[in-house]
């Protein structure tokens, strides 16, 4: 079991003093991918206990034969855990082998006492054996709903909820759908750090000498976006966009993930600039006239609760979105995000945010500013950790209370 081609039996020794219990991470998102919610969540939780963030396996690179465990601190107290295995291994074998390594993992590791944190239920495969402290389901989508889903994700989660203690959803759409699935359950909706995303509204754009240099020969007006380019992005509305007003110019930022990189609409005012890191973002924000969250209504976008809309909104940007559902309740409802779906509505409603006086600007940034205020990862965390440390609470006083029989 290897760590940049030592043993990972230092791992802990390098952290700071352990004051909490360890959170052990199964998640089905990389944490080098696009900086969202596990990654403001854990980062905080990191401030006073080890956390491991374990992946899900990669096939062996070439040259390799034998299983084995990549280890890389990507903050004090915080390990990302990566796997790789033999490709042609499957089924209950693959499933045996991630557990032993798991299990050698903790013991080299010291992790006794811990949370088990799931971001996919699909971890319980090789984790059902764990016994954890408390077990923890931050549900932030409907992964069952998204393309190429194993149909057997649901059965998952249902054993996912009869396991856990708590249960966090990433949305109201998401707490209504699972709140009657178990009695611990817990909205906590998408937070923002203000201080970073508010970092754009202090750049001036071009004069500033401080701009993405990809982006800065982009006319204006300049639409942007960024986040995940998947199945979830409504193409034949940005194509339609593009089409009406030639004009005007969309900055796309993030990967493309699970489609054709060839159904991507392509015309001279649409621009695909790759992902950047989470630093970057109010760079490219700042250089923006307005925020697009142009996505499509399907399955995968049912119960979606975006990162983003706080994120634009704190940066000073204003927003034109589809009517997502966590988006018009709140955002729309409260006229701090315009809502529209057809192609000729989005271009009304981006044209009536082009067309905002400086007054009407600044009225709309100070209703922005008080919606936003108080709302934070740090607060969200705080809240989630007290969530956790009472169940722990809990279990220790029935533990006390059946030995002093």
């Amino acid at each position: 079991m290897m760590r940049d081609g030592q043993p990972a039996r230092d791992v802990a020794a390098t952290g700071t003093t352990l004051y909490k219990t360890d959170l052990l991470v199964f998640s089905h998102l990389r944490w080098d991918f696009v900086f969202q919610r596990p990654q403001h969540l854990l980062s905080r939780a990191a401030a006073d206990r080890r956390v491991f963030f374990w992946e899900e396996a990669l096939p062996l690179p070439d040259g390799k034969t034998e299983p084995y465990l990549d280890v890389q601190q990507k903050q004090p107290n915080l390990w990302v855990v990566r796997p790789f295995l033999p490709f042609a291994l499957e089924g209950q074998p693959r499933e045996e082998l991630k557990a032993g390594m798991l299990a050698a993992f903790m013991a080299q590791q010291g992790i006794t006492r811990f949370v088990a944190w799931y971001y996919t239920p699909w971890a319980l495969r090789f984790t059902s054996k764990l016994k954890p402290a408390v077990t923890v389901y931050d549900c932030m989508d409907e992964l069952s709903l998204f393309r190429g889903a194993n149909p057997q994700l649901k059965q998952f989660e249902l054993e996912l909820f009869r396991r856990a203690d708590v249960v966090f959803t990433g949305g109201a759409s998401l707490y209504e759908a699972k709140r009657t699935q178990h009695q611990n359950v817990h909205l906590f909706p998408s937070s923002i750090d203000t201080a970073h995303f508010g970092k754009a509204r202090l750049r001036q754009e071009e004069s500033a000498g401080s701009v993405a240099s990809d982006q800065a020969a982009i006319p204006h007006p300049r639409l942007g976006f960024f986040g995940v380019i998947d199945e979830r992005m409504d193409l034949d509305l940005l194509r339609e966009i593009a089409a009406r007003r030639p004009d005007w110019h969309l900055a796309l930022i993030g990967p493309v993930v699970k489609i054709d990189q060839q159904s991507l609409p392509q015309a001279p005012n649409i621009h695909y600039l790759g992902q950047k890191a989470y630093e970057q973002l109010p760079l490219y924000l700042a250089g923006w006239d307005v925020a697009l969250m142009p996505f499509a209504h399907n399955e995968a976008t049912r119960f979606i609760s975006p990162t983003k809309t706080p994120e634009y909104l704190a940066g000073g940007i204003p927003v034109v979105s589809t009517s997502i559902r966590d988006v018009v309740r709140p955002y729309g409802e409260q006229g701090l995000v315009r809502i529209a779906d057809s192609a000729e509505d989005t271009v009304a409603a981006i044209e009536a945010a082009l067309a905002l006086s400086p007054a009407q600007r600044a009225d709309w940034q100070a209703r922005v500013d008080e919606f936003l205020k108080g709302n934070s990862w740090d607060r969200t965390w705080a809240e989630m950790d007290r969530l956790i440390a009472d169940r722990i609470e809990s279990r220790a006083t029935d533990v006390s209370k059946v030995e002093s029989r």
